[in-house]
């Protein structure tokens, strides 16, 4: 649950940061007391209000010594045990481990797995350590499994590509809002205060989830498609306005390119058949469009519902053809926008750590974006590897013919996050070498050669990227334990060990600063954005190019003190004056004037459903969704330390219709089995008429046999690569 700031006379001091966990990345306050504890307060940040969830307030709790690693470990004998070993040793063997398999297998033996929980400054200077140093063109990351349809499917649209490309502020304001596939009341729980405000001002709220969620049931209007339908559903609305003549024609004639191909597709989706496709009934399909098309200020938001699926870029599609026939993208108070899962998620996207990107969200294959940051980098642009695989492609690679026998996984637990997780984890313990860097010995780290102990949210400098495209700074409160180290030191301890001397920093304003200019003039442009000036106003959005008199690299006007011993140095290169940019604050809303694209008209893209990669059956008769609770993260990996969220709940379950309960001879509490084509899953049942009867829903935040990841298939999206997480056919088993 949110709570409220403390008022003004009682606010905390201590350092100003923000939550590790989720993309709203609340603000708040760390204090040490004299015995060297670390608590956690809330400060009011225009995101959160003063307001944090459950994994907030324990945040500082994973910072403890007992609970994570504060010493490197190898694994000296293969098929031995994992034991303690000093920082040269460590690094002497990933270096050795580095080159052979390169002397044997070139520069793609070796591979890179970041995170989307990286700041800015590590998934920059990670994709640069695997460019520059490892020359490999084999590195992606996690956010691959969370934002990537999304995110092509905005680019398709709009030229570009930012989560929200407006303010938080402006869900509260909207008269009508459709959320599709998102349950932020327990994911994000902060953010319902705008949902609060929305409804509470006479707006509506329509939710598109196959369950009945903790936001779904606070909904005007909840619509439940049957999973893997959402783009059929997104269609039919189409449909009803078009036929109701409740098209922006102006708007669409305007400011649009490619309606008439998508008028004449959505003709066969008229609302019976999507009723019979999708289970939503035909008067509430009517009410939704009406809604949205009656409201003055309308929004429409997508999540991972609606993402995570082998269409899941043609489905956002889907939904952003509807909100631009309604003339909202680009129209101040109204738009498209996606929900943003991880910490980082955006910032994580823009910089460098996916197959075929380089900083500032450029294309590697763009001859002019090679060139650029080769300058920067000091290298010369033929020495930069071409695009990679995508992140299950990569990982289901591992040991194979041709594919890599080297990984370095830093922020990431693929073990337990992974598609078919069997199947990566048995290509994990094949490899010749498998380095971890992370807080804690997760399950990927209990498989690896080498862990390498990381500094935490709260021992470091750095910044990241919110949901509304927003950039701000997490501070040092708290220096991390003797034997831990930050990451930008570990990559830059690598890069020496492998011959590398120059161009890496383990200052994170100086790679800050060598961000900024490897961003300018690209798509997601950082170039005039500043430490200071983040610090001066809670944050920048970006794009906000251009960095003008006083604004040069670590001498920004009205720099505000904090304390922190990062100051800049010579090691990496500044961004130099440039014309004056955009206001201070940078780009809040995005599109007021001109799409991104060269013309500045946004594309309607034409799409059809088609259906998930499994469909129940004779032998897996149920569908399966899977997503996250409120009092976990991601794979657990942090969140299952902390005595306070596993004391609430310790275990994964398995939510199952009272119908079918009742077939299968289930009762609450009862231990079941889901088992499909690649594995199977342990849970206890939870009876609820929240899951239709032919739905089952089990959380992802284990392992081990509880690991609903070993049930999920590998389908993948034809455009992002996304991996199907959200639909699976399985069989239940009631446990003895």
């Amino acid at each position: 649950m949110s709570e409220p700031l403390p008022t003004a006379a009682a606010a905390p001091h201590g350092t100003a940061t923000h939550c590790p966990y989720c993309a709203l990345q609340c603000g708040m306050w760390l204090h040490t007391d004299d015995t060297g504890r670390t608590t956690v307060a809330p400060r009011d940040f225009p995101t959160n209000q003063g307001g944090l969830c459950r994994k907030g307030w324990t945040a500082a709790d994973l910072l403890a010594r007992g609970r994570r690693l504060t010493t490197p470990l190898v694994r000296r004998t293969p098929g031995g045990p994992l034991e303690e070993a000093d920082w040269d040793e460590a690094l002497r063997r990933v270096a050795d481990g580095i080159r052979a398999i390169q002397r044997s297998h070139g520069p793609d033996g070796v591979a890179v797995f970041g995170g989307g929980g990286l700041t800015n400054e590590k998934a920059y200077l990670l994709g640069k350590f695997a460019r520059v140093v490892l020359r490999t063109a084999n590195i992606d990351y996690n956010g691959r499994f969370c934002m990537s349809s999304a995110a092509a499917a905005g680019l398709r649209a709009f030229g570009l590509d930012r989560g929200l490309p407006f303010p938080l502020a402006d869900v509260g304001r909207a008269d009508a809002l459709l959320l599709v596939g998102a349950n932020p009341a327990e994911t994000m729980p902060p953010f319902v205060r705008y949902l609060d405000a929305q409804q509470a001002a006479g707006g509506s709220l329509v939710v598109v989830d196959p369950r009945r969620t903790a936001t779904a049931a606070r909904a005007d209007l909840h619509l439940r498609p049957v999973p893997g339908t959402d783009l059929a559903l997104a269609a039919g609305l189409l449909h009803i306005a078009v036929a109701e003549g409740l098209v922006d024609e102006e708007y669409v004639a305007g400011r649009t390119r490619g309606f008439t191909d998508v008028r004449e597709s959505v003709a066969a989706y008229w609302p019976e058949q999507v009723e019979r496709l999708t289970g939503v009934p035909v008067a509430d399909q009517y009410r939704a469009v009406r809604l949205l098309a009656a409201a003055p200020r309308a929004l429409v938001l997508t999540g991972r519902g609606g993402e995570q699926h082998r269409s899941g870029t043609d489905t956002v599609s889907a939904f952003i053809n509807l909100a631009l026939a309604l003339g909202l993208p680009g129209r101040e108070g109204s738009g498209y926008g996606c929900l943003t899962g991880q910490g980082n998620g955006q910032g994580g996207r823009e910089h460098g750590q996916k197959a075929d990107q380089l900083p500032g969200y450029r294309r590697i294959d763009d001859p002019a974006a090679r060139a650029h940051v080769a300058r920067v980098w000091g290298v010369p642009p033929d020495s930069l590897p071409g695009p990679g695989v995508s992140a299950y492609e990569l990982l289901r690679s591992l040991g194979t013919e041709g594919g890599p026998r080297g990984l370095l996984v830093f922020g990431s637990n693929p073990v337990v996050s992974a598609p078919n997780a069997n199947l990566v984890e048995e290509r994990l313990r094949g490899l010749d070498l498998l380095v971890v860097a992370d807080p804690v010995l997760s399950e990927t780290a209990a498989l690896a050669d080498v862990v390498l102990p990381s500094a935490q949210w709260a021992e470091e400098d750095g910044t990241t990227t919110n949901l509304e495209g927003r950039v701000i700074r997490r501070r040092r409160a708290v220096a991390p334990p003797p034997g831990v180290r930050t990451d930008l030191w570990t990559l830059t301890e690598l890069s020496r060990g492998l011959g590398r001397s120059t161009g890496f920093s383990d200052s994170a304003r100086e790679v800050f600063d060598e961000l900024r200019r490897a961003s300018a003039g690209g798509p997601a442009d950082y170039s005039g954005i500043t430490y200071g000036l983040i610090d001066a106003q809670d944050g920048v959005f970006w794009p906000r190019p251009g960095a003008g008199p006083g604004e040069e690299a670590g001498e920004e006007a009205g720099e505000v003190p904090d304390g922190s011993s990062d100051a800049p140095g010579p090691g990496l290169q500044g961004v130099p004056p440039g014309p004056q940019g955009p206001p201070a604050e940078g780009t809040p809303r995005m599109f007021l004037d001109a799409f991104a694209h060269p013309d500045g008209r946004a594309r309607f893209v034409a799409v059809d459903h088609t259906p998930s990669a499994e469909t129940p059956d004779a032998h897996y008769p149920l569908h399966l969704t899977t997503g996250r609770i409120m009092q976990h993260y991601q794979s657990g990996a942090q969140t299952r330390r902390i005595s306070a969220l596993t004391d609430d709940v310790g275990e994964p379950h398995v939510e199952i219709h009272p119908d079918l309960a009742a077939r299968y001879g289930v009762a609450a509490g009862d231990r079941v089995r889901l088992v499909s084509r690649r594995g199977s899953a342990e849970a206890a049942a939870r009876i609820t008429a929240a899951v239709p009867p032919d739905t089952l829903f089990m959380p992802f935040h284990w392992g081990g046999a509880q690991r609903v990841n070993s049930v999920v298939g590998d389908a993948l999206d034809p455009v992002s690569r996304m991996p199907e997480f959200k639909v699976a056919a399985v069989r239940l088993e009631r446990l003895g």
